[in-house]
């Protein structure tokens, strides 16, 4: 490996410096253990980055905002923020059939039409009596469990729909395993009161959710890092990572770091090729896991947008986005006076159509989307931008739990801890990621 580095050993070697990098980064510095960054691109913040462009500041790894069951996660992220925190009440829409109706689907029922509601309503009832009954078989992946819970209504006149359309791939060819507790099961009372016009509200645990005023949700990476900014090495893609006795020798092809640990937070699809010797069966697994790359198509317009802070497409005929977000309704500062902005999100399989499509097309296809929803005419837009991120999202095929395994045996044997998102490539949210940095260090506690 080439020259060796100015740096001294280090306690810790973090590769990657997204949330997850920067988060443990920040716990181990405040233990008093010595840590470095290394971090690929030009800036922290992996998927958690944002841009601000002619006064619009847009996140460019998807829309993001700060929630949490999690109480402890949430303390620290809104601690992370503090003096730079706007909270809002949530208004989160479906575009279904020219309608805009309230999210979660299930409790927007009375806004459906009525043959619609009525298929949701009789589907949710005849399923429900039947798995009391013992006429439904356990499901068997995705597909299944979504008629398996919430009948074939809802199933068929959204929840399909939407999942296949953000997911690309088939639900049934998807994996239930990681549903409990991220789908949850609607009360009965709530299908019920839904359907007849009585308001009801699910997910209740993002109701209220927390925005930056000014950086968009990079503002919450950055606070994190501020305590380890001069440990963090940018421009550092590494190439090779190497077991020299019980030293770790990190390199990017020209300068060569050493460790005593190393924690790995960057896709295991880009640490495999760094490794010696890694067994066939290992890279093949590594290279059956699925996931989903994004394009974020980011629109900057004059004028001011109904008051909804996201809203989910179920349906293809009225374009490829499944997801809009509304940057400048999450914060007062996102967008300048007088103007507003919406971020579109097109979910794409590496090499599939979307990936090649010039972005110029991109943003026309959703210009001619935002107009036929009647969200906003061409004629008010000032400012557009796509940003593509090649990780997005883990997609659970059935093959993911044997492939995930065999992949996180080898690199625990090799002495490398996987964390966070495209590390452990599990689906998980911001406060699942830094979860999983508390759960790893073992603390439960915020430094």
């Amino acid at each position: 490996m080439a020259g060796e580095s100015i740096y001294g050993a280090v306690t810790t070697a973090i590769l990657g410096g997204g949330l997850t990098g920067l988060t443990l980064a920040r716990l181990l510095h405040e233990r008093g253990e010595e840590v470095i960054v290394l971090e690929a691109e030009p800036v922290i913040g992996g998927l958690c980055r944002s841009v601000t462009k002619d006064g619009f500041t847009f996140d460019i790894g998807g829309s993001h905002i700060i929630f949490s069951r999690d109480a402890e996660v949430l303390a620290f992220m809104r601690r992370m923020i503090a003096g730079n925190e706007q909270r809002n009440n949530r208004n989160t829409k479906i575009f279904y059939k020219g309608s805009f109706v309230k999210y979660p689907f299930e409790n927007g029922l009375s806004q459906l039409p009525p043959d619609d509601r009525f298929l949701c309503i009789n589907g949710f009832v005849q399923n429900l009596i039947a798995v009391e009954k013992g006429d439904v078989k356990e499901p068997r992946n995705f597909r299944e469990w979504i008629y398996f819970t919430f009948g074939s209504g809802l199933a068929e006149c959204y929840m399909v729909p939407y999942n296949e359309k953000i997911w690309k791939y088939p639900t049934e060819k998807m994996s239930l395993h990681w549903v409990d507790g991220r789908i949850p099961r609607p009360p009965v009372e709530d299908i019920i009161k839904s359907a007849i016009g009585i308001e009801t509200e699910g997910y209740t645990h993002q109701a209220v959710f927390s925005y930056p005023v000014d950086g968009g949700i990079e503002a919450l990476v950055r606070a994190i890092a501020k305590p380890v900014e001069k440990f963090i090495r940018t421009g550092f893609r590494v190439t090779a990572v190497k077991k020299k006795g019980t030293a770790w020798l990190i390199s990017n092809g020209s300068e060569t770091i050493p460790a005593d640990k190393v924690i790995c937070t960057i896709p295991v699809q880009h640490l495999l090729p760094c490794l010696d010797s890694v067994p066939t069966e290992v890279n093949a697994a590594c290279e059956a896991l699925v996931y989903n790359s994004i394009a974020c198509i980011t629109i900057g317009i004059k004028g001011t947008l109904p008051p909804i802070s996201w809203m989910y497409i179920p349906d293809k005929k009225l374009g490829m986005t499944n997801r809009l977000s509304f940057p400048s309704n999450f914060s007062r500062h996102a967008a300048p006076e007088g103007h507003s902005s919406i971020l579109a999100e097109i979910t794409y399989q590496p090499g599939d159509e979307v990936a090649t499509l010039p972005d110029a097309t991109l943003v026309d296809e959703v210009t001619r989307m935002l107009e036929e929803m009647g969200v906003c005419t061409r004629d008010r837009i000032e400012f557009s931008a796509v940003e593509r991120q090649p990780f997005a999202y883990v997609v659970y095929d059935l093959a993911y739990q044997e492939n995930i395994a065999v992949v996180k045996e080898y690199c625990t044997n090799a002495g490398i801890p996987l964390v966070g998102r495209f590390a452990q490539f599990e689906y998980l949210n911001m406060d699942g990621v830094i979860r999983s940095v508390f759960d790893f260090l073992g603390n439960g506690r915020a430094g």
